[in-house]
């Protein structure tokens, strides 16, 4: 039955939100969670696997040095996160012979030719070794590689800064790569199991850690491109990358999260029709058609009658029905990301964006890929034309994706209550 598949799922989301609120608890209170590090600058724990010298220390405070006024222009002027300021960290750091990119990926890596020196001397079994910076808003991780035999040993450690500025360890793991790979589409993937005593109270298992950094660089009309068009709708809670479509076939499109998606960059506001805050209600909104459509016609050329036919429209009150996505249409956190590898400007004036889906976690950097085209309008507007999927990697599902319930579903788990 369908409600046994809902309860089955709410068990596993349910069992996964405990865990990340544990691990985010141990991590938080009091030190809990971390390792004590002594005055020398070792861990109190297991000195194999958090292998942290005083030399560690010093290295930290010398690249946080490196970009110190960096930073606090970006905490005066509240733009830590701003693709500027870290553009400018990893410049800094490149400046100052370091090897580094920004989490995200969306920053050139500097000292990349570095990185493929030292991927030879795995493939030639050659012992090397390498230090990468890994830009963090708030922080940075540190990777420290070597190699031998052809085998690579990862030392990560992880710095935030605290409110005076200064970068403090909160963890250093250890670890052999199980996985190590240079792949197509430019990317270094590695990942590796190192000992945690979190993990090992909350899953009886080792912690594991995946690593995905752009070493190519990727043409910066790519990245507009992606950031503009692609990457600030995603590929969670929404499927308009996720799905064949077109404007002669809109196919499966879920046009209420697609309302979901652009009605605040629109409004400029949060959608005001939000969930019940009991998990066991099910809420349901009728919104007026001016405000539905306007956002939905803003970005997707249709008429109103094929809207109409795609969702729930009530002619005698001239609105929509809305059923905000519950606890039941949940989807998994970790997700893959997308970026435009290639473009092309056709002559009807639209674009076709060429898209790759990375994932570390699977540790891929092209999971699928799908082609999109969009259509610019001016300078502040465009809409989607069509999505087309290209390629699905090892004909992997995109399972961390939750439809919205069908509205038999939809009664059977809340009964009708609104």
């Amino acid at each position: 039955m369908f409600w046994k598949a809902v309860l089955a799922k709410r068990n596993k989301l349910l069992l996964l939100f405990v865990m990340i609120s544990l691990v985010a608890f141990m991590m938080t209170g009091c030190g809990d969670g971390l390792p004590e590090v002594s005055e020398s600058g070792e861990t109190m724990a297991d000195h194999e696997v958090y292998p942290s010298k005083k030399e560690e220390f010093d290295d930290a405070e010398s690249i946080a040095a490196a970009y110190h006024d960096i930073y606090d222009e970006g905490v005066e002027a509240n733009t830590l996160g701003s693709l500027e300021t870290v553009r400018r960290i990893v410049t800094r750091l490149g400046e100052n012979g370091y090897v580094a990119v920004d989490s995200g990926n969306q920053v050139d890596m500097v000292g990349a030719e570095q990185v493929i020196a030292f991927c030879k001397a795995v493939d030639e079994k050659k012992n090397s070794a390498l230090t990468m910076i890994v830009v963090h808003e708030l922080g940075f991780r540190k990777f420290d590689l070597e190699t031998e035999d052809g085998n690579v040993n990862v030392v990560r450690g992880y710095y935030q800064y605290d409110q005076n500025g200064c970068p403090q360890n909160k963890s250093m793991v250890s670890y052999p790569a199980e996985l190590w790979q240079y792949t197509e589409e430019g990317y270094l993937i590695f990942e590796g199991r190192y000992f945690s005593e979190e993990n090992l109270v909350l899953t009886l298992s080792e912690g594991s850690e995946h690593a995905a950094l752009r070493l190519l660089p990727l043409d910066e009309t790519c990245r507009e491109l992606n950031r503009r068009y692609i990457l600030s709708v995603g590929y969670g809670r929404n499927n308009i990358f996720l799905s064949d479509w077109g404007e002669e076939d809109f196919g499966g499109l879920d046009f209420y999260d697609i309302f979901d998606i652009f009605y605040p960059v629109l409004y400029k506001q949060p959608v005001p029709y939000a969930a019940d805050e009991n998990l066991g209600v099910g809420a349901v909104y009728q919104i007026p058609e001016e405000i539905f459509e306007n956002v939905i016609m803003t970005y997707f050329e249709i008429d109103r009658e094929s809207l109409r036919r795609e969702t729930t429209y009530i002619p005698e009150k001239s609105a929509y029905e809305y059923r905000p996505r519950g606890f039941y249409e949940a989807e998994y956190p970790d997700i893959p990301y997308p970026e435009v590898v290639d473009y092309m400007e056709n002559q009807d004036g639209t674009i076709t964006l060429i898209v790759n889906a990375v994932y570390p976690n699977s540790n891929t950097s092209r999971l699928y890929s799908h082609r999109t085209v969009i259509r610019p309008l001016n300078e502040d507007c465009f809409q989607y034309v069509s999505n087309q999927i290209v390629s699905l990697e090892n004909d992997h599902d995109l399972w961390w994706h939750s439809g919205r319930l069908t509205q038999e579903e939809w009664l059977e788990v809340y009964g009708g209550i609104e």
